[in-house]
């Protein structure tokens, strides 16, 4: 009887510690959610620290057990610490077992780590981006000053939020998600963010309809809207179970390794959650790089899986700006492999601190300035990262960096201690220019700044756009930059007119002088800015003038008094 007591009591043991086991093994997975993928450290991770603790439950499990058979043939023995490990060790052979993989695997990461380091292996880090030279003059085309972005991320947030509260029925369940993925909605750049539950109990409330809109902000005109949706968003990082979107993933695809999750529209507006795949290029998990990418659908939950060459045009976040920026560090780095990079640094550099996005064409490019190993504050070049295929291109135009820039546009303005955002890189009548805006202590825009990148002391402010390129475009013209060749003709012409001043009026228009005037049996009413001849404001009623005019009947080239 007693055997068969004891038989039955170790069976209970071994259930309930199997049982114990099994749930910390699930909630792990739960609530980490790794691949099991043999190359992912995030799994080996989990595996071991799985393993250990199912050993101690079942050792501590054998160890209560020996501890109460003892305490039934010895109620006054004692047991000290070293015998409780001893019978510790002794209740659980697998507890060594373990403790042996888990050495084992971390010494076969350790080694691939060191064997496949940039030390021995520089020439593969180099090359996991590939580079080539851009023309700057066509390879960024010239925007009109109407579609210039002014919004960045903090800017975004800041109209989101505002949006939401002005709809009670809305903030009073859901708050605003910092998501804020810039991507070009039909050729235009906006950023999008979906909403969230506000807490638990407001999930409880309303999860069954799902998450009713998105935030768009336009990054242009600074325009918040509130994108309605027939049906809610189903599928996002605020739901609690299966409907977790990182959740639904990790089950949908249990050995995919996948990071950078985005937030985007189609052109038709649906909501898509985009998840980067990625492997490792190097080794055992090293170089890690975007090999495709999976596109749920944020109402249906209808997930599809994409290589590289197959993911839609309208998906602009595929590579992670980080990564990128991380193999841009190592193509800059290696060029003459790893011992060049650490003595003598021939031909070394690397990008600056800091990154924006630049909308070209229907795609996101990411945008960050290369400066020399020396740490001087100039750029040797910059280059462009397309974020949906990593095309890349680099552009050797020597410079300031970016927050030389940014300290000249805010000495401007330096009364106002306007704070300047990080900068965008536009093509202003074929110069590389940088355009940021400037904000006050409470993060609102009150300025704007053009700042020449080859020159950077020459800077343009306004209080719009326009007035800021306005007078960029005047600078340039007195620093003798602005020139076009004498055999370049010049666009849109319609005539050439000479006649005399009726009469002028000088007028100024976000902080520019304009000058309107009318000619001698001329009904034609002209404009001409200032920048277009130093001396228009000594023209008066009687001069004769030449000049050409464009069809909008604006003065252009420069005027000759007869």
């Amino acid at each position: 009887m007693k055997a068969q007591s004891g038989n039955r009591r170790s069976a209970v043991s071994i259930i309930i510690c199997t049982l114990l086991s099994a749930l910390f093994v699930f909630l792990y997975f739960w609530f980490d959610l790794p691949p099991i993928h043999p190359r992912s450290p995030q799994f080996w991770t989990f595996l071991i620290i799985s393993m250990i603790v199912t050993a101690l439950i079942f050792s501590f499990g054998g160890l209560i057990r020996k501890l109460r058979e003892s305490a039934t043939h010895n109620r006054t023995a004692t047991v000290s610490v070293p015998e409780l490990w001893a019978k510790l060790k002794k209740a659980s052979p697998v507890f060594r077992i373990m403790a042996g993989i888990t050495v084992a695997v971390i010494v076969v990461f350790v080694l691939s780590s060191f064997i496949f380091s940039p030390v021995f292996c520089a020439s593969q880090y180099k090359d996991l981006i590939q580079s080539e030279t851009g023309d700057f003059a066509k390879d960024v085309s010239e925007i009109s000053w109407s579609q210039i972005p002014v919004v960045d991320r903090d800017s975004a947030s800041r109209l989101g939020n505002r949006k939401l509260g002005e709809i009670d029925k809305l903030v009073s369940q859901f708050e605003v998600a910092e998501n804020y993925t810039q991507i070009n909605f039909r050729n235009k750049p906006v950023r999008v963010t979906p909403l969230v539950y506000g807490d638990i109990f407001k999930w409880m409330r309303n999860q069954s309809a799902g998450i009713p809109a998105y935030i768009k902000v336009d990054m242009v005109t600074q325009e918040a809207t509130l994108e309605n949706l027939e049906s809610g968003i189903k599928y996002s990082e605020g739901e609690y179970f299966m409907r977790n979107i990182n959740r639904y993933l990790r089950f949908r695809f249990p050995t995919l390794m996948y990071d950078n999750l985005s937030f985007e529209i189609d052109e038709e507006g649906t909501p898509y959650w985009v998840a980067s795949t990625y492997t490792y290029r190097i080794g055992l998990a090293s170089g890690k790089d975007c090999n495709g990418a999976v596109l749920v659908n944020a109402i249906t939950g209808e997930a599809t899986r994409y290589a590289l060459g197959d993911i839609p045009t309208w998906v602009d976040q595929v590579y992670d700006s980080e990564m990128v920026l991380q193999q841009l560090e190592y193509y800059g780095a290696y060029q003459s492999g790893f011992w060049n990079s650490v003595f003598g640094q021939a031909g070394v550099k690397y990008p600056t601190d800091g990154y924006n996005y630049l909308a070209i064409e229907d795609d996101v490019w990411l945008y960050t300035g290369m400066t020399s190993a020396g740490g001087d504050e100039s750029n040797v070049g910059f280059v462009l990262v397309n974020l949906r295929t990593k095309e890349t291109k680099y552009f050797s135009v020597p410079g300031a960096e970016e927050f030389s820039a940014m300290s000249s546009a805010e000495g401007q303005e330096q009364h106002l201690n306007y704070m300047s955002t990080f900068p965008i890189l536009l093509n202003i009548e074929d110069r590389p220019t940088y355009f940021m805006s400037l904000k006050d202590n409470a993060g609102l825009v009150k300025k704007y700044a053009f700042v020449d990148v080859e020159q950077y002391q020459i800077v343009g402010t306004g209080n719009t756009v326009e007035s800021a390129r306005e007078t960029y475009l005047a600078k340039l013209a007195e620093n003798n930059i602005l020139t076009k060749p004498d055999d370049e003709p010049t666009p849109d012409i319609a005539l050439e007119v000479t006649g005399v001043i009726a009469e002028i009026h000088a007028v100024v228009q976000n902080g520019n002088t304009v000058y309107y005037f009318r000619l001698v049996d001329d009904s034609t009413i002209y404009t001409a800015s200032i920048t277009q001849w130093e001396m228009l404001p000594f023209i008066k009623a009687g001069d004769t003038v030449r000049f050409t005019c464009a069809v909008d009947s604006t003065a252009v080239g420069a005027f000759i008094p007869e």
